[in-house]
């Protein structure tokens, strides 16, 4: 497995680099360092920063790690070093910058979650262990990849996995329906598409060793993703992207996503889900950007 670091060379408490010692010390994974620069005068003290945080992967036991400088625009960079090389995952920073609106996080953060090909782990708050994992699987198989990359993850840090499923307050005369679905053993054993998901992707960790929970909750589902990572205390949130249909390859990032993203005070996954959609009006705004520029635009 491989391991992408994107590092601004500076050490905020949400430091992408101390988040990738983490997971790839205990998975053993190759690992790289990469700093990109504007600037030729910047890059003899971006190496400097980039050795000194190779050296604080070491201290992680991590293989020692590559360090890549590129120079140019940060997500073209970003984009044409995941598409040269094949990354297994890649870690970003993404610093709070505001108190609402569609983006609290930088707006290149985003834009690079939905233009790489590996699946992004954001850097959020001062992570110090990954013993919980919270997976919102949303009850369909399309996720399975991303409950594989998160079950990888688990069994390397020896962590557990709920896996959480939120469904919208039915009406009171599917009352039944409620108390089997609160009824997470008679969920799983049933015929139902929802149980048959859920029970292959808990049959499936569990054969990597890893500890699972199944979860199914009511209600607003990121109200509800919240109030279980708050009660199951989980430091890390893993949500899904889907592949956008077109001619060009790239991800779109929902409502959900961003919202789990705006709102978290850990780090959060966006895997990747091999669902594609159509989503043609995103498509050409995106890719605009992508080639001329992205002073001026706004995400998707």
């Amino acid at each position: 497995m491989r391991l992408l670091i994107c590092s601004d060379g500076t050490d905020p408490a949400d430091s992408p680099t101390r988040l990738g010692g983490l997971i790839a010390g205990p998975c053993q994974w190759e690992t790289t360092l990469l700093g990109i620069i504007e600037r030729e005068a910047d890059e003899a003290p971006l190496r400097a920063a980039l050795e000194a945080e190779a050296n604080l992967l070491r201290s992680y036991q991590v293989p020692p790690p590559r360090i890549e400088i590129r120079s140019g625009e940060p997500i073209r960079q970003i984009l044409a070093e995941t598409t040269a090389h094949e990354y297994d995952l890649a870690v970003i920073g993404a610093r709070r910058k505001g108190e609402g609106g569609l983006y609290f996080r930088p707006e290149k953060s985003y834009e690079v979650i939905k233009a790489v090909p590996p699946p992004v782990l954001v850097a959020i708050g001062a992570c110090a262990q990954v013993r919980r994992i919270l997976v919102c699987t949303g009850g369909k198989n399309y996720i399975d990849d991303a409950v594989q990359l998160a079950g990888e993850i688990a069994r390397c840090v020896k962590a557990g996995v709920t896996l959480l499923h939120v469904m919208a307050e039915p009406p009171a005369i599917y009352a039944d329906l409620v108390r089997l679905e609160e009824d997470v053993q008679r969920l799983l054993t049933s015929g139902s598409e929802l149980g048959r998901n859920l029970r292959g992707q808990k049959e499936s960790l569990e054969k990597m060793g890893v500890e699972v929970t199944v979860r199914i909750r009511h209600g607003l589902a990121l109200d509800e993703i919240f109030r279980e990572a708050s009660q199951g205390q989980s430091d890390l949130i893993v949500t899904g992207t889907s592949q956008a249909r077109g001619p060009f390859q790239h991800y779109i990032m929902g409502d959900l996503t961003r919202g789990v993203l705006n709102r978290a005070d850990c780090p959060v996954l966006v895997a990747r889900a091999g669902k594609i959609v159509d989503y043609e009006d995103a498509e050409g705004g995106f890719f605009h950007r992508l080639l001329h520029g992205f002073g001026t635009g706004k995400a998707a």
